[in-house]
């Protein structure tokens, strides 16, 4: 046999009738494979109606989950159909390779990497198959996201119960694969409780139903019929029948009183069914399948038991504690009262919510600097029933010594709470440094009784090594979510992530707890499983594992017969972090390369557009990893940790291609992966190296050519309003011929200003001096000129200081270093004029932000200080007229009523770096106007993005997520509302519809005379 790479030419130009094959990304194919397999992949792709991607980017891409481990797979299939599944099992068999499952591969214990194929049911095997409201199911495929199904639901008053912290993105197949839980199981249990059938292919091609068999049904099952699935319930069915063998699972499992046990197969539920239980339910391999992560079948549809929605009467009582162990006590006494929720959070996670932009605004409840909180919700059929047992239970907690603060949240409010405990998996990451909270004991779960006990001596144990620990998640299960803080980049770090897990699996099995809770065995705590229930019951997994898959196909390596817990991690030992110049300032992040090891797998970035969020937008509208702030940033650390060449500098180029540089992760991700950022970094390292593109350059220097058309106005609205003159310029361009180019004014904002500005301003509500960005000033002149009557019908003195190029294009498009030079002449030209103004204001969004963002990180030193003296004072005019309202300045007295409503879509940047609720705010100044914020993301355009030949059919995808469909949804005389230039125009050109600044609404209703 030949090395691939003497022959793979020949085989990625083979043809299917005449035409080249697309599907298997043959255009960097199999150097990591033998000709034979190359061949046998290639016809493998011929008969999938789904993808299967065998370049280097996807197998990288996905050689990581949310684990502290990393192997690279052989490939990526992303199957449509139950048929697809079965052509890659048979594959499998008869090639001897591995298949993976995954949904949305957010697994903490390794369970969705792997050598052989990943198979991604996300992005095609998403579907509701059906729903029966009268009996109370739904049957689903693997794909279908929690969240995503109970929005679908909730018409008809149902939901789908268990709810993981990851709901918005976690999928139902994985849920059943891990056996998940969530801050609800207290009262809804598992998974498991919930699956009514399981619709799988077993190893040997075959597909079968799995459902409860009663008597009847089970004897049928049980005859030998020559059938793989006959003969896996006469196996269990057998071994399962010797009292013995269910003696050693009574005696050796944890014990029933740990509602969260997930160690292992589910045989100690199997046992206390029929026949073995007279008394209880019907035999059933649901128990066995839920949590077997994906190592007995591959499933292809899921039924599930659907739940009424629970009361409305609900409430949370936020206990803040000086002492972990008290909230431990006090979660034993707060279970006497039935709550629906009982959750922890400590300090370390507390601590880290400081730092999100996102999350520091639902830290509204938190008081002082608690070492932890303890969210109990109580949920109740009448509000007077509700209102009795919140005093009850404060009462009681202040009786006992418990507390020092009981903060009740209600209403819309309580959502806010619950996005702050969501988002603690995520938040320990933005740790700076190598040493991060390691996902290894996190999932430990023991009697909530014996929770206070456990605890203390868990933390004893790391003591004595040294080490502490983040507490935080299911303290009302007995399940804290446990992160030791490890460095395993180094030798020392990788032999205490083995140590400690050793350990506390002694002290779990003291108490008879369970290893695993809700996050699955995977590959990091299946070579445990022989202590926590025994030899001989870990003989009758594999026994079990065996008569499944005798061929090992289905996820090898997982639960049994797992390699060391401590190989294949995610950084090899005494792994070198190299140090990379940056223009930007990555000191916060102790560099480049671990602000991309920030992201820890979570998935935060894998959510939907109904979701209301606005990461990651390009993956919204095309469901695939490649474009989800996770894949790119994994990209990135390969590419910046072991750089091989120009091949990897491709493969990144292509998983950034599709960033919008929205800076909706630099909010969003919980662990502040800014990937704007690190994408415009990495682009002007590129430019460095290699040149940059024309056609990157123009984009970049547009501000100069609007500066310049500004001059030469009828020529240049010629040249892009007029055809044929505008279709050969967007040729040139590389725009779009179906996206319009706005004209050029023939004054600029600046020289209207110059011309109408008062000399006798008295300015007697403050000094405002006005940014004249290059969008403003060149493009938006109307707008611009609104803002400047607005301000001073008001009373303020408006001042600037001619037009000013912010870079904004430049560092979109990665030329950051000219961008920096001109951030540091801008910073200093109005640091000198610092005396003659209160506030600096600007119009646009994108450019306005950036003194409080880019700016920061472009400088150092003296410029730096300059550059935070500036940025304090800089506000977007929506947050400076709100601030004015609050101070008393300005009033709705100083507007006419109106009675029309108005529709607001955010700016992404605003949304990231400030709020859209000062856009609500403002509007609010205008009596009567009805307001409504669009739920929309980004809009589609992101600057030059939406421009582009090759990208505009995306834009419009990502605009008709949302922002479209309520556009057209509007009242012809309902007003629409947006405050970024790119908003605007993407709303125009995608509807048809004019969209307004808030400036113009205000200035239309305002009473007072203005000059110009």
């Amino acid at each position: 046999m030949l090395p691939l790479d003497e022959g793979e030419n020949n085989i990625a130009n083979r043809k299917k009738g005449g035409q080249a094959v697309p599907k298997s990304n043959l255009i960097s194919p199999f150097s990591h494979l033998w000709v034979e397999m190359a061949e046998a992949l290639e016809k493998l792709s011929r008969k999938l109606s789904g993808d299967l991607q065998l370049d280097e980017l996807s197998r990288r891409i996905y050689a990581t989950d949310a684990s502290a481990y990393r192997e690279i797979p052989k490939g990526v299939a992303l199957p449509k159909t139950e048929k697809d599944l079965v052509s890659l099992v048979k594959f499998a068999r008869k090639n001897k390779i591995s298949l993976i499952p995954r949904t949305a591969g957010t697994s903490l214990a390794g369970q969705v990497v792997g050598s052989g194929l990943v198979v991604d049911f996300s992005k095609y095997m998403n579907g509701i198959l059906e729903l029966n409201q009268t009996k109370g199911w739904v049957r689903v495929q693997p794909g279908v996201i929690r969240d995503e199904l109970n929005h679908h639901l909730k018409q008809y008053g149902l939901f789908f119960a268990p709810e993981t912290s990851t709901a918005n993105r976690a999928m139902i197949g994985g849920m059943l694969g891990n056996n998940s839980c969530g801050a609800n199981s207290i009262v809804y249990g598992s998974t498991r409780d919930h699956v009514l059938g399981i619709r799988a292919v077993l190893s040997d091609g075959s597909i079968v139903n799995f459902s409860p068999k009663g008597p009847k049904k089970l004897k049928k099952k049980l005859k030998d019929s020559g059938d793989l699935e006959n003969w896996i319930y006469r196996k269990i069915h057998k071994r399962l029948s010797d009292p013995e063998v269910r003696k050693e699972i009574h005696d050796k499992y944890p014990k029933s009183s740990v509602s969260r046990r997930n160690t292992g197969y589910g045989i100690d539920l199997l046992v206390q069914r029929q026949p073995f239980n007279p008394e209880g339910e019907p035999f059933s391999l649901i128990d066995i399948l839920a949590g077997s992560e994906g190592t007995l079948a591959m499933t292809s549809e899921i039924k599930l038991k659907l739940t009424p929605l629970p009361p409305q009467n609900k409430a949370l009582i936020c206990i803040h504690f000086e002492d972990l162990y008290d909230s431990l006590e006090a979660t034993v006494m707060a279970m006497e009262f039935r709550p629906t929720a009982c959750e922890l959070m400590d300090h370390y996670i507390l601590e880290r919510t400081k730092n999100n932009i996102l999350q520091r605004e639902n830290r509204f409840f938190v008081q002082g600097n608690p070492k932890a909180i303890l969210v109990i919700e109580l949920c109740k059929e009448s509000p007077e029933e509700l209102e009795r047992d919140v005093e009850d239970l404060i009462s009681r907690l202040k009786e006992e010594g418990l507390g020092r603060d009981y903060p009740v949240v209600m209403g819309e409010q309580m959502s806010r709470v619950w996005e702050l405990r969501k988002a603690g998996l995520g938040l320990l990451s933005n740790i700076p440094g190598d040493s991060k909270p390691v996902p290894v004991i996190e999932d430990t779960a023991v009697d909530v009784k014996d929770l206070p006990q456990y605890i203390r001596e868990f933390n004893a144990l790391l003591k004595q090594k040294g080490l502490y620990s983040v507490h935080y998640a299911h303290a009302g299960a007995g399940e804290l979510h446990l992160r030791p803080i490890l460095n395993l980049k180094t030798s020392e770090g990788q032999k205490m992530f083995r140590e400690v897990l050793d350990e506390v699996s002694t002290l779990v099995k003291k108490y008879r707890g369970s290893l695993s809770g809700e996050h699955g065995d995977g590959r990091l705590r299946g070579e445990f499983i022989p202590r926590m229930i025994g030899k001989k019951n870990y003989d009758l997994l594999k026994e079990i594992k065996q008569t499944w898959d005798p061929k090992n196909i289905f996820n090898p390596g997982k639960i049994v017969e797992t390699p060391p817990m401590n190989s294949s991690l995610r950084f090899e030992k005494d792994q070198l972090t190299p140090e990379i110049k940056t223009t930007f300032d990555f000191s916060d992040t102790q560099g480049m390369i671990r602000a991309t090891e920030q992201c820890n797998g979570s998935g935060d970035c894998r959510k939907l557009a109904y979701t209301g969020g606005t990461m990651c937008p390009s993956y919204m509208a095309t469901r695939d990893e490649k474009d989800t702030t996770r894949a790119r940033a994994n990209a990135l650390r390969e590419y910046l940790s072991f750089p091989n060449g120009k091949g990897d500098s491709e493969q990144v180029k292509r998983a950034l291609d599709l960033c919008l540089s929205c800076k909706g992760c630099k909010s969003e991700c919980p662990s502040n992966v800014d990937m704007a950022k690190l994408k415009a970094e990495w682009e002007q390292q590129e430019y460095n190296k290699n040149g940059a593109p024309l056609s990157s350059m123009i984009i970049a220097n547009l501000p100069s050519l609007f500066s310049f058309g500004n001059r030469i106005y009828l020529l240049a609205n010629l040249l892009t309003q007029v055809r044929p003159f505008s279709s050969l310029s967007k040729l040139l361009l590389g725009f779009s011929q179906s996206r319009s180019i706005p004209p050029i004014s023939g004054q600029t904002l600046w020289a209207w200003f110059k011309k109408n500005q008062s000399e006798n301003e008295k300015g007697k509500n403050g000094r405002v001096f006005f940014l004249f960005d290059e969008f403003t000033n060149t493009l938006d002149v109307q707008q611009g000129k609104a803002a400047i009557k607005l301000l001073w019908g008001l009373g303020y003195k408006v001042l600037g200081i001619g037009p000013m190029n912010t870079g904004r294009s430049l560092i979109s498009k990665g030329f950051i270093n000219k961008a920096r030079r001109i951030a540091e002449r801008n910073i200093h030209r109005i640091y000198t004029r610092r005396s003659e103004f209160d506030v600096i204001v600007g119009l646009e969004p994108s450019a306005i932000l950036s003194f409080r963002d880019e700016y920061l990180s472009f400088t150092r030193g003296k410029t730096r200080e300059k550059a935070e003296s500036l940025a304090e004072i800089t506000f977007t005019l929506e947050e400076f007229f709100s601030e004015e309202f609050h101070s008393g300045r300005i009033s709705n007295s100083d507007f006419d009523n109106c009675n029309g409503k108005v529709f607001f879509h955010g700016h992404c940047h605003q949304k990231a770096l400030s709020s859209p609720k000062y856009t609500k705010q403002m509007l609010s100044l205008v009596p009567g106007l009805e307001i409504e914020e669009i739920r929309s993301g980004c809009c589609g355009m992101a600057g030059s993005f939406g421009y582009s030949r090759k990208k505009f059919d995306l834009s419009q995808k990502i605009g008709e997520l949302v922002l479209f469909p309520a556009v057209r949804k509007a009242k012809n005389n309902d007003i629409i509302v947006a405050a970024g230039t790119s908003c605007r125009h993407q709303i125009k050109d995608g509807t048809g519809r004019q969209a307004f600044h808030p400036a113009e609404v205000l200035l239309k209703h305002l009473k007072s005379e203005y000059p110009g």
